[in-house]
């Protein structure tokens, strides 16, 4: 579990495989850890991997058929910079929303605008995942969580603020860039158990 609040920006060292399996090293040397071990999770671009290895300030995880599916990671190649988050620990302040690093899918930068050194990001996130966005609900950005401003059939916009826009790859993002999109959680919830009236 975590929580949207990025503590620091990777990099892809190396990345090896084909689209049904992916093995993936990621430098970690900004995250201002030294307890990551082999078997723990980490969000990286949103999403959660567990590492396979550990070495020298970087870490390796094996990516499936379904990560790379519905995630931007298997398109990331050496140099991409990643946001990083460790798992989230008792005691640890919750900042952002509870975010369980499974991307749900990708959306595509409509649109980024410079309001005041903020910028109003426009995203289209896939018609499928639509009915889990809400105004002023929460959404994961490429493991950033933000606050739903505007909705529009499946189009949404986020707030990018300095700070968010200095300690993320957000600040980055330009027209038709690729982002992990992860919904709320207790939307995915809700519907389970509200089923078909859910649907109507």
């Amino acid at each position: 579990m975590f929580t949207g609040i990025v503590r620091a920006i990777g990099s892809i060292v190396a990345s090896a495989g084909d689209d049904h399996a992916r093995q993936l090293t990621i430098d970690i040397s900004a995250l201002a850890t030294d307890s990551l071990a082999v078997g723990d999770s980490l969000c990286v671009a949103g999403v959660c991997l567990t590492a396979a290895g550990v070495e020298a300030r970087r870490f390796t995880a094996s990516l499936s058929s379904e990560t790379l599916r519905c995630t931007t990671l298997g398109a990331l190649v050496p140099g991409a910079a990643v946001n990083l988050e460790p798992a989230l620990a008792a005691g640890d302040a919750l900042g952002g929303h509870y975010v369980t690093g499974h991307v749900d899918g990708v959306a595509r930068v409509e649109s980024v605008e410079d309001e005041a050194g903020s910028a109003r990001v426009s995203l289209a996130a896939p018609a499928s995942l639509a009915r889990y966005l809400a105004l002023k609900g929460s959404v994961t950005v490429d493991g950033v969580s933000l606050t739903v401003n505007r909705l529009r059939d499946n189009v949404f916009d986020v707030c990018l603020v300095p700070h968010t826009r200095a300690v993320t790859t957000l600040g980055g993002l330009r027209t038709g860039a690729a982002v992990n999109l992860e919904v709320d959680v207790l939307a995915r919830y809700l519907e389970r158990l509200f089923g078909s009236q859910w649907r109507r």
